[in-house]
């Protein structure tokens, strides 16, 4: 990305009022500005720069965007078009079949927003920050930059120093990976020690935070190091050795599974909450999927597959819990996964008023021409009940260290490991492990979390999905945006666009 003058930051943040806008997160830049220009470079405020760095953390929860990039073109998630609604010229069909292309609104809008995130960061680490604050920043920044490598490949990077008329270098996968990894490497020792359910409430950045995002690193490499995007990958034992030990450190700062799996995303999880936006509302994950009649109304457009709803085990609580149907805390609607009759507060069936038929959601969903009943909907933030977003939570944790066992060739520690989550979870015990065991266990314990898109590349399985009509090896990434390239040369578009 090429900055047209060295203010750009603040353009870049100003192209997220697109989406920040319906969502009701916008808040007042108070921030020093810093400026740059061709004769040096002047240092803000590193203690505002950092309050607004958390802040932008609040998009995040728009169900488009980083979500809809991570989450949308998966298995487990379909936005169909019921009638009118939900067409938006095209932008959920591009994501459900993989035929996005470089002026894909969501490929663009979440190019110009992490890449502005991260060039915040580097002003906070120009700006003479404290320990302390500087390793908040470079968590901050390896948590926008992790994003932007995952998604498209190669990453932009501007010094503060540059002139107006120089390029932004740009780092391929592998170089952002080292990047990502030093930035975090250096950051943990000035971390604070957060324990689970501590003040403030895990919104800011701790070694636990770090350590996932590393372990998450190490999981991954395979994939980001690879000479193909799109495989295979070799998966090395002493990079699985490290996710081990990053979660191992996670469960010694304090963090353990939560018998009740929806605490998590309410006000009263005091195990797994390890890094949450403190900023805005999760009011999307419900007004997303929700049926307007419904309380909480929704905007009634995604649901899941039948296909993976049919993966989850009766008595698993992470399926959900119905409504109490009297009034009381979750209201009629429940957490989890709706299927069938739906119910108002008090146990009254409810009626879809734009058909005048009974509000009955189907296992069928198809992605043109859906009615409006059509579909099986997901809860896990209730109106009711939410807490603040979630972005890590030991529930992930646990799986990585299992996987990273499967891969290190240890399945009979993987499977303990997995069993004990099983346990807590109220599903019946693995006698076996595979491969797809695995990645069904991750999908049922993190489902619509926005990271299921990194899941099914890691285990080849992205471009083999339900509903997918372009199949090609090369959609593991998305494209460069075209005006990105225009603006800077040294960026090439990714292969297969």
């Amino acid at each position: 990305m090429k900055f047209k003058n060295l203010i750009s930051v603040v353009v870049v943040i100003i192209l997220t009022v697109d989406f920040i806008s319906c969502t009701n997160l916008v808040s007042k830049e108070t921030d020093s500005i810093v400026k740059n220009s061709q004769v040096g470079f002047t240092a803000g405020n590193p203690e505002a720069l950092l309050s607004s760095a958390y802040k932008d953390l609040a998009p995040y929860q728009y169900h488009g965007n980083v979500f809809a990039l991570g989450e949308v073109p998966t298995a487990e998630l379909v936005c169909p078009t019921r009638g009118v609604d939900w067409s938006d010229n095209g932008v959920w069909r591009e994501l459900e079949q993989h035929t996005w292309g470089a002026t894909q609104r969501f490929v663009i809008s979440v190019w110009n927003i992490l890449n502005g995130y991260v060039y915040k960061l580097t002003v906070i680490l120009a700006s003479n920050p404290t320990p302390a604050q500087k390793a908040e920043a470079q968590f901050l920044r390896a948590f926008h930059m992790f994003r932007v490598m995952d998604f498209y490949g190669q990453v932009p990077y501007r010094e503060v120093t540059q002139g107006i008329n120089d390029l932004p270098k740009v780092m391929t996968r592998s170089e952002a990976f080292d990047y990502i990894v030093k930035d975090l490497t250096e950051a943990l020792p000035n971390l604070r020690t957060e324990g689970p359910g501590t003040a403030p409430k895990n919104g800011f950045a701790n070694k636990a935070a770090a350590n996932f995002l590393l372990a998450k690193l190490y999981l991954n490499k395979a994939v980001y190091k690879a000479a193909n995007s799109a495989g295979p990958y070799t998966f090395d034992k002493a990079d699985m050795e490290k996710v081990i030990s990053c979660a191992d450190a996670i469960t010694s700062d304090g963090y353990s599974l939560d018998p009740d799996y929806f605490s998590a995303f309410s006000n009263k999880s005091r195990f797994e909450t390890i890094f949450v936006s403190t900023e805005g509302t999760p009011q999307n994950q419900w007004f997303m999927s929700m049926h307007f009649n419904q309380n909480p109304a929704g905007y009634n457009g995604f649901t899941t597959l039948a296909s993976f709803y049919d993966k989850f085990e009766d008595g698993d609580i992470r399926k959900g819990r119905p409504g109490k149907r009297d009034g009381t805390l979750y209201s009629g609607a429940g957490v989890g996964f709706m299927i069938g009759q739906q119910y108002d507060d008090n146990g009254k069936p409810l009626v879809d008023t734009r058909t005048l038929k009974p509000l009955v959601f189907t296992r069928e969903v198809p992605l043109f021409g859906a009615t409006t009943t059509q579909g099986i909907r997901v809860l896990k933030y209730h109106r009711a009940n939410y807490g603040q977003y979630m972005f890590m939570r030991y529930g992930e944790v646990a799986l990585m260290k299992a996987e990273a066992q499967f891969r290190g060739a240890d399945a009979a520690s993987a499977m303990a490991t997995l069993n004990d989550l099983r346990a807590v979870r109220k599903e019946s015990l693995l006698t076996s492990l595979s491969s797809d065991e695995l990645f069904d266990e991750i999908g049922r314990e993190t489902y619509w979390e926005g990271c299921k898109r990194t899941v099914e590349v890691r285990f080849g399985k992205f471009t083999s999905g339900e509903g997918v009509t372009n199949k090609a090896g090369y959609t593991v990434l998305y494209p460069i945006p075209a005006v990105a390239i225009v603006a800077n040369p040294n960026l090439k578009q990714n292969p297969g666009y």
